[in-house]
């Protein structure tokens, strides 16, 4: 995290002498002289990030090191803030050009010169005690060891459990042990993936420790990697452990040659069956080294690899026999029985008391099914009095029982592993998520666009930061580091993401620690240290009784019901360098004139509060790369807008949820001033009118070359060909959504020649005459959303040749009576949505169509009688939801009478909803009386 620090500060001195050497005159050298010393320290700090717990002294000197880069960042913002706000009038080129003959007539830069000066001296003196002290990198990844601490492995518990333990893994243990002794001769390897503390070792263990197992193999080999791992010692031990029953062994091994090692054991494993274990790996490149001790004799040998990284999993399947198995969290009901069991194993006859259930039940609740905790937690409670008092201390007081109580440091201990593994450019990334309340779902954008402007995406050449942050995200996914709570990653485009309960915890701890982040309650309100982001969860006004607060940069606010005018007031008077002012969901109604005094601000946004206007200060903000206004009351963007030329992500749409989802005008955007050309660095413009300027707007969209998401509305047929030409010149355009002015008004998207060729999500909200024929043509196009389409003939024959295609909604779309799904069509589709067609009385389903599909709406289709043909063929399928769909078709599905229940028995979840009010659902299950009553009705 502190080289993650000293390198946006070391960023930020490049960025000032390479483009802003004016404002340097007179201090030029000694500006470069400290970027260079913080360079010699960004080597040490890297290797220092690589280790887990640090020796006191080198722990001390690395908080040095970041208060002092804090300290740098704060001086180069508050002169450039100075600077900016001397010369706002004018234009910002113009300051550039003229600051040189300014600076000296200005106070400011005597103080920046003196500032500088002392933070040369601190930095060497910084250095300096380093040397002093012999700090050296290479002994502080075993640090904690090298004290005189003994040093236990945390995970040596799972290789011990005992059988009465053991709940929600039968199934998948029966699974491996049948696959382990099962008739395919050729080698073969599992990988069990899962987060820490998830269970991979416990499972594994008593798989490899089944009696089937045991005599089925000629030898069994357990190795435990790690993530320091040595491999001539893994290979000395998978020899002595497979000549450990033996009389002879085969001599004296030299255990410096790997490859001598490898050729013993090949040796040696090329007429067996064997099987071997590899526990917890960390490194993909481990493998590609012992595969090749490990024959593929045709004998049915089998590898076992555990580890909490997907792509180690996926790098391990090498044939088809190579399967990656991922170990989910115990359900609800498997939990709260490992829980009793644990917490009353000798009383109350296993059971919970009922004063005790529902602080039991919330306990259960944080541990989100992860057998690690809800072990340690029930083994903590069962030596405590069985009062609700009692209980509830630990409840309210879990984040400091994790760091402080010795039963459930294990819990720290092994989740913080995976913390210590990430590499130095992951780490602020991950922290991040302490911002966030407990069991908050971000969207997956907004987070990469928060990653971006606090400057934790280190650039790469050809790539925008965004992409680069995508990959930080999808490797955090892969680390099971990050849960995807809705939506798919391969799919949609809306998702969110979040994180394990017990993983917030402990990551808010180390924020708190490193001053990345602090969180304001309701109960707690004294600002503790120097955090550059403050999480405020209670907008009380005495939030801001201190001076402390110069070092912020980053304002959230959670869960607020009501903010004071004084609280918006101080807010602005208190924070002058903030990057970051996430307002989403508060209770405010007006953004203040003061906000475009805010000239560092990169990311604002005020989704879902209601604001109606944007003040024209905003024009001020040089900095700003995203303004999100979604779901607000704002209908017109203020001309200024268009002096933001650093803007990326302009998002000023909303959604009137009183009106049905799927209503014509349940979509509105808004107005934007002729101009806007000027912005080319927009990335995502959603979603803006088009019947303002004539075609003069669709000329200004043609000059945004780097748009990848684009939003218009209000289109007419005539600017059909227009905007057509527009989007010929968006070459990275990859997602575009199109709305009509009215139902019965046409979309003409006929003439475009050369279509964007990395377009993965096409929304088309209006009447088409036909589908347009590119469309047909995009290889990488993932989602298909048409609504109102009123398309007479099948669309279906011609979608089906898309060969990505994993989302396809049909709403409002097709005028037919039927639709047929042809054998080998829709390879890759997952998700099907029919809604709204009213004139549907058939889906038939070819056996070998929709091979992959895992979910699929259906209504109100009011002609539909009966259930798709061949739905029961349809392997995949996970869930079925209907909507207002009529009395005679639920009826054929209704457990024991309905004629047509097979067909979907084996579905997971099955869910029929009939409509309140606007979005509100009542949701029944197959065979509720409260459905059968209604539907009588």
């Amino acid at each position: 995290m502190t080289e993650t620090v000293v390198t946006l500060v070391i960023n930020e001195l490049v960025q000032l002498i390479v483009h802003e050497s004016k404002l340097l005159r007179g201090v030029h050298k000694q500006v470069e002289d400290i970027r260079d010393e913080l360079e010699s320290i960004q080597c040490f700090l890297k290797d220092t990030d690589k280790g887990g717990d640090l020796q006191d002294g080198v722990k001390t000197w690395v908080k040095q090191v970041r208060e002092v880069a804090y300290h740098i960042e704060d001086v180069i913002d508050e002169y450039v803030l100075h600077m900016a706000q001397r010369l706002h009038q004018q234009s910002f080129l113009a300051f550039l050009h003229k600051i040189g003959r300014l600076l000296k007539k200005i106070k400011p830069h005597h103080d920046i010169a003196t500032k500088i000066q002392d933070i040369k001296l601190l930095v060497r003196e910084i250095k300096e005690r380093r040397e002093r002290y012999g700090f050296s990198s290479s002994d502080q990844g075993s640090s904690s060891r090298a004290t005189n601490v003994t040093w236990h492995d945390p995970r040596v518990g799972s290789l011990f459990i005992e059988e009465d333990e053991v709940v929600g893994i039968e199934p998948t243990r029966d699974e491996l042990v049948s696959w382990l002794v099962g008739e395919v001769s050729k080698r073969s390897v599992i990988s069990v993936v899962g987060m820490g503390g998830i269970g991979k070792t416990t499972l594994t263990k008593k798989v490899y420790e089944n009696e089937s197992v045991k005599g089925h193999f000629d030898c069994r080999v357990w190795v435990t990697v790690s993530q320091s791992y040595n491999v001539s010692k893994i290979l000395m031990s998978m020899t002595k452990q497979i000549y450990q029953a033996k009389v002879t062994t085969p001599g004296k091994i030299d255990m410096t040659d790997e490859i001598t090692q490898i050729s013993q054991l090949r040796k040696c494993l090329q007429q067996k069956r064997y099987i071997v274990v590899f526990d917890d790996v960390w490194k993909i490149e481990f493998w590609e080294i012992v595969k090749h001790a490990l024959p593929c004799n045709d004998r049915g040998s089998r590898i076992i690899i555990t580890t909490r990284n997907d792509l180690i999993g996926v790098s391990c399947k090498e044939s088809l026999y190579d399967q990656v198995h991922k170990l989910q969290p115990l359900s609800q009901d498997k939990a709260w029985e490992l829980f009793c069991k644990k917490a009353f194993q000798t009383e109350f006859q296993g059971g919970c008391p009922r004063e005790l259930v529902t602080l039991s039940m919330d306990i259960v609740r944080k541990c989100e099914g992860l057998p690690l905790a809800i072990v340690a937690i029930g083994g903590l409670l069962s030596t405590k009095e069985k009062v609700p008092l009692e209980w509830k201390k630990l409840n309210d007081s879990l984040n400091f029982e994790l760091e402080c109580n010795p039963h459930l440091t294990s819990i720290t201990n092994i989740l913080s592993l995976s913390y210590h593994d990430l590499p130095c450019y992951l780490k602020s990334c991950y922290l991040y998520f302490s911002i966030f309340p407990e069991d908050y779902s971000i969207d997956c954008f907004r987070l990469i666009w928060l990653w971006v402007a606090e400057g934790f995406i280190e650039g790469k050449k050809g790539k925008p930061l965004e992409d680069v942050a995508k990959e930080y995200l999808m490797e955090l996914i892969h680390r099971n580091l990050v849960q995807v709570s809705f939506g798919e990653l391969d799919y949609d485009i809306y998702r969110k993401c979040r994180i394990h309960d017990l993983l917030h915890e402990i990551i808010l701890s180390k924020a708190e620690e490193l001053n990345l982040c602090q969180v304001f309650e309701a109960s707690n309100t004294t600002f503790r240290g120097k955090s550059r982001c403050l999480s405020i969860h209670d907008a009380r006004e005495n939030v801001f009784e201190t001076s402390e607060y110069s070092r912020v940069r980053s304002i959230f606010l959670f869960n607020t019901n009501k903010i004071p005018r004084s609280f918006i007031v101080k807010l602005f008077k208190k924070f002058k360098l903030l990057k970051v002012l996430d307002f989403e969901d508060a209770p405010i109604d007006y953004l203040p004139q003061e906000v475009g005094n805010l000239f560092h601000l990169k990311n604002l946004s005020l989704r879902r509060t209601k604001v109606k206007m944007l003040p024209k200060s905003v024009g001020r903000l040089q900095n700003l790369q995203t303004l999100n206004v979604v779901e607000t009351a704002i209908r017109e963007l203020p001309i200024e807008i268009l002096r933001i030329y650093k803007l990326r992500h302009l998002l000023a749409h909303s959604h009137d949820f009183e009106i049905k989802k799927y209503s014509f005008h349940s979509e509105r955007g808004v107005k934007i001033h002729e101009g806007f050309g000027c912005l080319n660095n927009l990335q995502t413009l959603v979603i803006i009118e088009a019947n303002h300027h004539g075609d003069g707007l669709f000329e200004e969209l043609g000059k945004l070359s780097q748009l990848r998401i684009l939003g218009i509305s209000k289109m007419t047929a005539e600017r059909g060909r227009a905007l057509c030409t527009s989007i010929q010149n968006m070459v990275h355009l990859k997602s575009l959504f199109v709305f009509s002015i009215s139902e019965d008004e046409i979309i003409d998207l006929q003439s475009i020649s050369s279509s964007p060729p990395f377009l993965e999500h096409i929304h088309l909200w209006g009447r088409l005459k036909k589908l347009p024929n590119w469309i047909l043509k995009l290889q990488n196009l993932g989602t298909l959303v048409l609504f109102f389409s009123s398309l007479k003939e099948d669309p279906l024959s011609c979608v089906q040749v898309l060969p990505n295609l994993v989302t396809l909604s049909l709403i409002h779309a097709y005028d037919g009576e039927h639709l047929h799904f042809e054998e080998g069509g829709f390879r890759k589709l997952k998700k099907l949505i029919l809604r709204e067609l009213k004139k549907l009385k058939m889906v038939e389903i070819d056996r070998g169509s929709l091979p992959s599909l895992e979910q699929l709406e259906i209504g109100p289709c009011p002609q539909m009688k009966e259930l798709p043909s061949g739905i029961q063929d349809l392997e995949s399928l996970k869930i079925l939801d209907f909507y207002e769909m009529q009395r005679e078709f639920v009826l054929r599905m209704q457990p024991d009478t309905g004629e047509d229940y097979w067909k979907v028995k084996k579905v997971t979840i099955i869910r029929l909803k009939y409509r309140i009010k606007g979005e509100q659902y009542q949701i029944y299950k197959l065979g509720d009386l409260d459905l059968l009553e209604r539907l009588q009705e």
